[in-house]
């Protein structure tokens, strides 16, 4: 694998992550649905494995690289926190600009009503899946496979939970048991896609090296606060979902510290 490009690695490493969401979704196949508070739980766990990714994986790693390139203590600081509202800015345009639809707020966006519901949720999805797979890459294009390991495996942990809530919720709505898994499935492969996207920047250009890792921090924490949690939250099962968030954080710390 070391010999790899980073480029490469960050495909490879966003693919196998986003393929987790199909693993994920595989007990709908037969019929075992989790209960409202388990997915909670486990949503609230993939919540703080992408908050710890963001911080430590990203944030920390965007301070340190910014930081070789100046030496006022300022600008680094200016430069992560910019690019970190940047990336934010980046999904919140488009969560407001695609029409999508969210099975808890209902259809977001202009002319949703157009658009057959199935493609507003997968428009959704994948609003929220480039963000993870992005990192990925930039986290291979920053520091090859000890920068981007520990990305890939903890979003890819993450990734589980939301296949599986992704199914359940086709399931609801009508669709069957093989549907439901196939389109979790396939909300899973824009992931590589922001992977290669990602990796390729910053390999080709190590200046927005620090950019690109706080860029991807803020697009995570966007979906983190946007529509993770508040979808945690809505069901009565916040001290379940509080203890997930707990354990995928303290989980995706001793990742980054032991794969890093």
């Amino acid at each position: 694998m070391e010999s790899l490009s980073p480029i490469m690695l960050g495909f490879l490493g966003a693919l196998a992550a986003g393929s987790l969401t199909a693993i994920g979704a595989i007990p709908v196949l037969f019929g075992r649905i989790p209960s409202r508070a388990t997915r909670d739980l486990s949503l609230g766990f993939a919540a703080g494995v992408m908050l710890a990714a963001s911080f430590f994986s990203l944030i920390i790693p965007a301070l340190d690289a910014a930081e070789l390139r100046y030496t006022s203590s300022a600008a680094p600081a200016a430069i992560v926190v910019v690019a970190i509202l940047l990336g934010m800015g980046a999904v919140a345009f488009m969560n407001e600009k695609l029409p999508h639809e969210h099975f808890s707020t209902g259809r977001e966006g202009p002319e949703a009503a157009s658009l057959r519901r199935v493609w507003l949720f997968i428009i959704a999805i994948t609003i929220h899946n480039f963000p993870e797979g992005l990192a990925v890459g930039v986290g291979f294009g920053a520091d090859g496979m000890s920068g981007g390991l520990p990305l890939a495996v903890g979003i890819g942990l993450q990734n589980a939970p939301e296949g599986l809530a992704v199914a359940v919720s086709l399931l609801g709505e009508g669709y069957s048991k093989g549907r439901a898994w196939g389109i979790a499935a396939l909300t899973g492969l824009v992931e590589p896609i922001g992977g290669l996207l990602g990796a390729g920047i910053i390999t080709i250009s190590q200046p927005i090296l620090p950019w690109g890792l706080a860029f991807a921090a803020g697009a995570m924490l966007y979906v983190i606060s946007h529509e993770i949690i508040p979808e945690t939250h809505r069901n009565g099962h916040q001290n379940k979902a509080t203890l997930g968030l707990s354990v995928g954080l303290a989980l995706m710390l001793f990742l980054d510290v032991w794969l890093g």
